[in-house]
């Protein structure tokens, strides 16, 4: 069928044509947003899932509902060893400018960029575009401990906000890869203006292991967040997600040929687009069939293999490919590291820092104590085609 009318989106955190099975994700990010422009108590958001499941699209769509709402939103990603502070401070400084043209919150917003001019100095970041003759104030955000200082700023944007009748959203991709002492800055941030029923909040995305993490940075962050699970669609949403957009575009899918593509991909979003994609273009319409379907799943594979697959095995030393590589030769997960360790002859103490290094690299995580499971899924899948 023509490719320019080919309506999936299979890139990574492209939105869906049609955002399936979400909508209660969406509805308590609503809410959220919602109660924080009306002054009362809400809860910041973290959504936890593996790879592919859609997080920085719900992520997105969340900000978007809130920029229609009324927020002032700032969107960020965490890459593997960027410091909080530098991550975030060009946002604070992109709001508070902002707040500042605004008459009811000039007081609170002033005292803002005043800080950032100290919270720049003390955490040696770039100063290019802070206002000249902006002075810095003696005593606010310059400690240099960012569990001291980040609560304070956020606490005179969360001020400056509700004094302009306006709220703050702060947008987080990738939570896993902040350190554990930025995480804990920025869950005290949250929790001060929380304890002051100010406009500020925050919607993150990580994978699993983000909520233990978060607890164990400081213990009351389960209370402070709502933790979503975005996991694979249910067979209905993955068929709404495939078949609507199809019927959209004036083609139709036979019963038969839908349930194949659930089957297969197991639900998982980023899988749909991907596969759905290929059949669209494959497939002569405008009744994609079985065949269709069928037929396109070699390519399908070979694509996600040379790509979503092989970037993330490519990123792995010899060692850490052998370690993932037992993992899947004990089938689905989750995987025992006793039985791991059987796998390759070694013993649990010896394989601990590659362990390790493939948590911090986002490649598997802790399902439990002694578990432990792939981040990305059907990557075992992927694993046993290459042996």
């Amino acid at each position: 069928m023509d490719p320019y009318r080919n309506p999936f989106a299979p890139g990574a955190g492209s939105r869906p044509p049609e955002l399936a099975g979400r909508d209660t994700i969406l509805e308590a990010g609503k809410v959220s947003c919602g109660r924080a422009l009306q002054g009362r108590s809400a809860r910041s958001v973290m959504l936890l899932g593996l790879r592919g499941t859609g997080k920085t699209v719900l992520l997105n769509e969340i900000g978007r509902n809130a920029e229609q709402a009324g927020l002032l939103v700032s969107r960020v990603e965490s890459p593997e060893g960027e410091s909080l502070a530098r991550l975030i401070y060009p946002e604070m400084r992109k709001v508070t400018r902002s707040l500042s043209g605004m008459q009811a919150a000039k007081q609170f917003a002033a005292r803002g960029l005043r800080g950032l001019r100290n919270f720049a100095s003390v955490f040696k970041i770039e100063m290019s575009g802070v206002e000249v003759g902006v002075e810095p104030e003696p005593g606010l955000a310059e400690t240099g401990d960012l569990q001291y200082d980040l609560p304070d700023l956020f606490v005179l944007i969360g001020k400056a906000a509700k004094a302009a009748e306006r709220g703050w959203l702060l947008l987080i991709d990738e939570v896993q890869y902040l350190s554990e002492a930025d995480l804990s800055a920025l869950i005290v941030s949250l929790h001060r203006v929380s304890q002051e029923n100010l406009p500020v909040l925050l919607v993150g995305a990580g994978l699993p292991q983000v909520a233990r993490l978060a607890g164990e940075a400081k213990s009351y962050a389960e209370r402070l967040f709502q933790y979503p699970a975005v996991g694979a669609l249910d067979q209905t949403s993955a068929q709404q997600a495939v078949q609507k957009p199809i019927i959209d575009e004036g083609a139709t899918i036979t019963a038969k040929a839908l349930s194949l593509i659930v089957e297969r991909t197991k639900g998982y979003p980023f899988f749909l687009q991907e596969w759905a994609s290929v059949i669209w273009n494959n497939a002569e319409g405008p009744v994609i069939t079985f065949d269709d379907v069928d037929g396109s799943y070699a390519e399908t594979l070979a694509s996600l293999d040379d790509g979503f697959f092989k970037i993330r095995l490519d990123r792995m030393t010899k060692g850490e490919v052998q370690f993932v590589k037992a993992m899947a030769q004990l089938g689905d997960g989750p995987y025992a590291m006793a039985d791991i360790a059987r796998i390759m002859g070694r013993t649990q103490k010896s394989l601990g820092p590659t362990r390790a290094n493939i948590i911090s690299k986002g490649m598997i995580y802790s399902t439990d104590h002694g578990y432990l499971d792939f981040t990305v899924p059907l990557f075992a899948e992927f694993m046993q085609r290459r042996n």
